[in-house]
């Protein structure tokens, strides 16, 4: 699928979507983790429920996202919620962060595995990793189907091999799947 009919296809996701959105569970499980200051960034943002809780703990934060329509409502609920994030429509594949660049990065629910390397790269020493998506072995009919838009069995480490992790949960398909956190994997991890 080309980008314009990516932008197109979130484009109108996000005009029928009235909803305030929400941090990632890893975000909000594990804040405590989160620097006093710093530079932040929500990647692939959308409508940007993580960058709104990064700019609340008062980290200086930017949003990236290839949709118009969702940083635009990011950067409304900002300003009504008075909070200062930098929403910016970015092709983050042909255009990832720089080396070095941030404290923190955030990504829920994207999973484009080319860009890890830069990621981790991205990160200033001791910069922490957020990251939250789907996995194949789910229970529950969320999400995507397409494999490639789906992690395997311990991926999510492999992709982040080199940092140390802080935070992992990837439950499976094992015991009570009715209960628990399923159908995604989260990772805290941090630079070196």
């Amino acid at each position: 699928m080309s980008n314009d009919e990516l932008q197109t296809q979130w484009d109108a996701r996000y005009a029928k979507n009235s909803d305030i959105p929400q941090a990632c569970q890893a975000l909000r499980e594990f804040s405590h983790l989160l620097p006093a200051q710093g530079h932040a960034l929500d990647l692939a943002s959308g409508m940007g429920g993580n960058a709104l809780l990064l700019a609340k703990y008062g980290l200086t934060t930017s949003a990236w996202d290839l949709s118009p329509v969702g940083i635009e409502k990011l950067n409304n609920l900002a300003t009504q919620q008075s909070l200062i994030v930098d929403g910016q429509v970015r092709d983050i594949i042909n255009n990832p962060p720089a080396a070095n660049s941030f404290d923190v990065i955030v990504v829920s629910y994207f999973l484009e595995r080319q860009l890890f390397p830069a990621l981790l790269a991205a990160l200033k020493p001791s910069g922490l990793l957020f990251y939250e998506t789907f996995v194949r072995d789910k229970p529950q009919g969320v999400g995507p189907s397409n494999p490639d838009y789906l992690l395997e069995q311990n991926e999510l480490l492999a992709l982040c091999d080199g940092l140390v992790i802080r935070a992992y949960r990837e439950e499976g398909l094992i015991g009570d799947v009715s209960s628990g956190v399923r159908n995604v994997a989260m990772l805290v991890g941090e630079g070196v």
